[in-house]
């Protein structure tokens, strides 16, 4: 659960060979779903994309492995719904801050909520 609107969670990935597929659902409020493409051989290697995802549009996101994952909330007490394609493995937890250049995210709000280690992320640096 999310309480306040504006809140950031990411931007997240699971280093290789723990690299996962995510599937995404918001099931309460609404959130802005970003997903950065990090995989060197794809034609949108280094581009993004959001999607607004509501508890009333039963809309959901399957993010591909070499992908990175972050939402912003555009409403207070949200829920998501994570499901991922293999156990979580904490020694290959990864991230970039939200305002990478390398990747120039346009969020939908002004970041009013945002974890220290959230912050702390190296940047992205491409392969």
């Amino acid at each position: 659960m999310t309480k306040l609107t504006g809140t950031l969670r990411g931007m997240h990935f699971q280093r290789p060979p723990h690299a996962e597929c995510k599937y995404v659902r918001c099931v309460r409020g609404s959130i802005y779903d970003v997903v950065a493409d990090m995989r060197p051989a794809s034609p949108s290697f280094l581009h993004w994309q959001a999607f607004c995802l509501t508890a009333d549009d039963d809309l959901s996101l399957l993010i591909p492995k070499g992908c990175a994952h972050g939402f912003q909330t555009l409403t207070d007490d949200c829920e998501v719904l994570y499901e991922m394609d293999t156990p979580y493995h904490p020694e290959s937890a990864n991230g970039f801050r939200y305002d990478d250049p390398t990747f120039r995210i346009a969020w939908a709000r002004e970041v009013t909520v945002i974890a220290d280690k959230d912050l702390t992320w190296p940047p992205f640096l491409p392969r």
